[in-house]
């Protein structure tokens, strides 16, 4: 289905509007006030959160027909989530992989998914494979499945998203804190955040400062960065409000590849095969179908992972956001939200891998209007223009990662160019080849004589309008619809061209559509159940959201050609004046996977996923329990080789039978309902805390994973396994506390796939930290 009918969406809201209105006759809308006893210090359940921004203006969980988890502040820091990975913890359907140790999306659904701040899209990795993302900034994260809202627009990856809340500034009285924490490994990390009023009850701003100095368990491994966040908040009068805030995220960090020929002896037994690769040509640097001789099987220390300490990867970058409202009369109000971010990224690593984002900027502004016709009628509608420009270098062409010995020299790792590699790529600087931005036949032989990654020099408008309706039939039943159309106009040039010839350019502009509708029946008013339909064209893009050019020097119309539908049934259950919520759904959603190369695969994932919270006045608890079908819909698939046997020969069948055929070899596999690798079907997570006296609780969680196919093939299973972090936290004073967090309390041995997708799965495996702790002393006062 190229583009959905707009009539099916009037048609199927008018069906159930006329359904609803013959059982209800009373068309008022419900409003119910809660009263009761002061909320907990703590805030450790969704229930109470307000959405604002993808869904419309200040939704409850129950007003939104979605699967979504609220997570506050509080719950960030007694669960310990400091990155994308660990929302696991409280959200079902976000198991993700390592993300080459640097995660800079959230996985959900099996598939990546986009990354939101404000309700304005961020710039993010290649694939996932970007920068890390500082929560130095953040107040709350709003985590959502399924392709975004049509407010929010056509994005490049439809899995669900992750909308990220800033922190506030304060009007009034002045609020500071400080905090301090190391860590197991030389883990240091400092924090100061000052919030305070300017003019009281008019303006106010807030300032947090966070630096971050850590060594790692992974050997050549880790992580340093800076980041400042300046909020400043305004209410110019009593009909409007403006928050502004900068952020500016310097980081350097490590390429964690995790471990190389992940066999299943490797997974339960921590045995590694040894000797060096040797390609076709009698080479031993690391190359294409290159053959190991097995010299013996030995066991790996688990910190011996795919590292190089001469690897350069370092980023920068600063972000702008702007949220102006204003009730423009009793009917309209408006929303002006705006966005600028600009990124610098860097990583030459020895092993030939190259990415080199020289400048992404990005711009996008949306205005909003919410009209409210009656009590049971309200529009939000608007515009949204964004501007995209990437200058980016890359090359991957090279890499071998299963010839490597680990436990060989770090020579042994590395891959120095030959002079037909150089003579397929172009010299950006003195030492560093990266493939030109399109392909030439120079010598005239009928052949293009360059190997193509993602350089790219590239620009892209996109101009959306967008409609969504909410309608109160009744007191019970409601429906919302939406419509969008966006208009990409793009425009990618050749970055590097080769000496004497012409910078390859094309341009190319094609309208998507999304749209989406959904009805709300309330059983009681406890109780509510939804059901949703949504259907969204998106794009498929590179590093820094840009468009490359294919092999004929054309952008490929497959980069505007993914479809996403989503069907989703659920229930909420959130009583009044009592301390539960719970919600559950089943699913069914269909989404295109960008390939390593460029291309789309197809995805279906079907499922049912449920969660949990208790809130008491000493007491929290949540449980979650997903369970994720998700196959190749039909479609074709590829890894980077068929299997891991194929990178040995069969000298030595005692320790594994080899097929020679090398490694890697760029398996494709033909179309099939597959299940997709390195996905567990199930997944179950909980998470409790205790106040045992005023000045002392404890807290605790705990996830599991069902076993699941580490590569297509399902050569290589990672078994069940589970996870199990504890902390506790002490009162000193009034203002200051001191906070103990032990990370795989049992110090399990697990084990993540690196790569999103699958590609690497026949290739590497990441193994995950072992027992840690981390002692943290916060000091709060108020002047």
């Amino acid at each position: 289905m190229s583009t959905l009918p707009h009539s099916l969406f009037v048609s199927a809201s008018l069906a159930m509007a006329f359904s609803a209105g013959g059982q209800e006759q009373d068309n008022s809308v419900e409003h119910v006030t809660v009263t009761g006893s002061a909320l907990p210090t703590l805030i450790m359940s969704p229930k109470n959160a307000v959405i604002d921004g993808p869904f419309g203006k200040d939704k409850s969980l129950t007003d939104i027909a979605r699967t979504l988890t609220s997570i506050s502040s509080d719950m960030l820091e007694q669960l310990s989530i400091d990155d994308l990975q660990d929302v696991l913890t409280l959200v079902p359907n976000t198991y993700s992989a390592s993300g080459f140790g640097a995660p800079s999306l959230p996985t959900i659904r099996g598939q990546l998914g986009e990354l939101f701040q404000q309700g304005m899209r961020r710039q993010a990795g290649n694939n996932g494979f970007g920068i890390p993302l500082s929560f130095n900034s953040v107040g709350q994260i709003d985590v959502v499945k399924g392709a975004p809202s049509v407010i929010l627009g056509t994005t490049q990856r439809n899995g669900g998203f992750v909308n990220l809340n800033n922190k506030v500034a304060t009007l009034s009285g002045t609020d500071i804190k400080l905090q301090a924490s190391a860590g197991s490994w030389q883990h240091y990390r400092g924090q100061v955040d000052v919030n305070t009023a300017i003019d009281e009850g008019k303006s106010g701003i807030r300032v947090s400062a966070e630096y971050i100095d850590n060594d790692s368990y992974y050997d050549f491994s880790e992580y340093q960065s800076k980041d400042l966040f300046v909020a400043y908040r305004l209410l110019p009068d009593d009909k409007s409000s403006w928050d502004i805030s900068f952020e500016y995220f310097d980081v350097d960090f490590t390429d964690n590849a995790g471990i190389n020929r992940p066999t299943q002896n490797l997974i339960d037994n921590g045995l590694y095969i040894t000797g060096q690769g040797v390609q076709p040509n009698g080479s031993q640097v690391p190359g294409a179908f290159a053959v190991v001789s097995p010299t013996g099987e030995v066991h790996i220390p688990r910190n011996r992972v795919l590292t190089d300490p001469d690897t350069i990867n370092n980023a920068q970058t600063y972000v702008l956001h702007s949220t102006y409202e204003r009730q423009l009369s009793s009917v309209h109000s408006l929303t002006n939200r705006s966005y600028f971010q600009y990124l610098d990224r860097e990583e030459i690593a020895p092993n030939s891998f190259v990415e080199i984002i020289d400048g992404a900027k990005t711009v996008q502004n949306r205005i909003e209007i919410n009209s409210n016709w009656s009590a049971d009628q309200q529009t939000t509608w608007g515009l949204d223009l964004r501007y995209n420009d990437v200058l980016g270098y890359s090359q991957f062409t090279t890499e071998a990662d299963l010839p490597i010995d680990l436990l060989g020299s770090v020579e042994q790792r590395r891959i120095p160019l030959t002079n037909a590699q150089q003579a397929r790529l172009v010299e950006l600087r003195p030492g560093v080849f990266v493939s030109p931005g399109a392909n030439y036949d120079v010598d005239g032989d009928g052949t293009n004589d360059f190997s193509l990654s993602d350089t790219t020099d590239s620009t892209a408008w996109q101009t959306g309008l967008f409609a969504e309706q909410d309608s109160d039939w009744s007191n019970r039943f409601s429906t919302t619809v939406g419509l969008r159309a966006d208009h990409y106009d793009v425009t990618a040039r050749d970055a590097l061209a080769p000496q004497g010839q012409i910078a390859a350019q094309d341009s190319f502009s094609k309208w998507l559509y999304a749209g989406s509708a959904s009805a709300r029946f309330k059983i009681n008013s406890d109780i509510v159940t939804y059901a949703t339909y949504s259907y969204s064209e998106a794009t498929s893009n590179s590093m820094g959201g840009g468009t490359v050019l294919g092999a004929d020097n054309k952008i490929s119309p497959l980069n505007f050609a993914t479809e996403n539908e989503l069907y989703e049934l659920g229930i909420k259950y959130s009583p009044a004046n009592t301390p539960w919520y719970a919600d559950a759904s089943v699913f069914e959603q269909t989404r295109s996977l960008r390939n390593r190369d460029g291309s789309n695969t197809g995805i279906i994932a079907k499922g049912f996923e449920a969660q949990m919270f208790y809130q008491g006045d000493a007491l929290w608890a949540n449980l979650g329990y997903s369970y994720l079908d998700a196959r190749y819909d039909d479609s074709a698939s590829a890894q980077d080789s068929q299997q891991v046997a194929d990178a040995f020969d069969n000298s030595r069948p005692d320790i594994i039978q080899g097929t020679g055929i090398g490694a890697p070899n760029f398996a494709g596999f033909a179309a099939s309902n597959q299940r997709v690798q390195g996905i567990p079907q199930q997944t179950v997570s909980a998470s409790a805390g205790y106040q045992i006296l005023d000045n002392w609780d404890v807290s605790g969680s705990a996830i599991y994973s069902k076993s699941y196919p580490l590569d297509y093939l399902a050569t290589v299973l990672i078994r069940d396994q589970i996870t199990i972090n504890a902390n506790t936290n002490v009162t000193l004073s009034e203002q200051s506390s001191l906070r103990l967090e032990v990370h795989n309390l049992t110090n399990e041995k697990n084990w993540r796939p690196v790569f999103e997708g699958g590609y690497f799965g026949s290739t590497l495996v990441f193994p995950e930290l072992p027992r840690n702790v981390q002692l943290t002393y916060t000091y709060n006062f108020k002047a």
